[in-house]
């Protein structure tokens, strides 16, 4: 029988720490303390779930910015249960969170016969996630 592993969720990205305080916000996870005295000082961060359930997520200086869509994105669950107008409704009210933050709302995906909706949107530096 295999154990189950711990993961950790890496971004690339210009801004590190902007990025990370960015989660943080939107997951309620706390920022990571780096050493003072690291000579790749603002060139990483990272935070975790305070709890220790949630994945860490830590995030790295890269040169290059992004220029295609994600092949991997977090999906933040608020929706989780609600169906319908209410579950959109969830989803909106988080939305308008998030933007206040910097997130960018990029389009609803409304429900179907499979599916509830969905909003997708965008983090500080322009890596897709959803509301679902």
């Amino acid at each position: 029988m295999s154990s189950i592993k711990k993961i950790q969720v890496t971004f690339d990205c210009a801004e590190p720490e902007r990025v990370a305080r960015f989660w943080c916000e939107v997951l309620g996870y706390v920022l990571a303390a780096q050493p003072e005295d690291a000579e790749d000082r603002g060139s990483w961060s990272a935070c975790g779930d305070p709890s220790g359930v949630g994945p860490r997520l830590y995030f790295q200086r890269v040169p290059e910015g992004k220029v295609v869509k994600n092949r991997v994105h977090l999906d933040v669950r608020v929706g989780t249960g609600l169906v319908g107008e209410e579950r959109l409704a969830a989803l909106e009210a988080e939305c308008e969170r998030l933007v206040a933050l910097g997130a960018v709302r990029v389009r609803v995906l409304p429900a179907d016969e499979e599916n509830e909706s969905v909003i997708v949107m965008q983090d500080v530096e322009g890596n897709e996630f959803c509301l679902d």
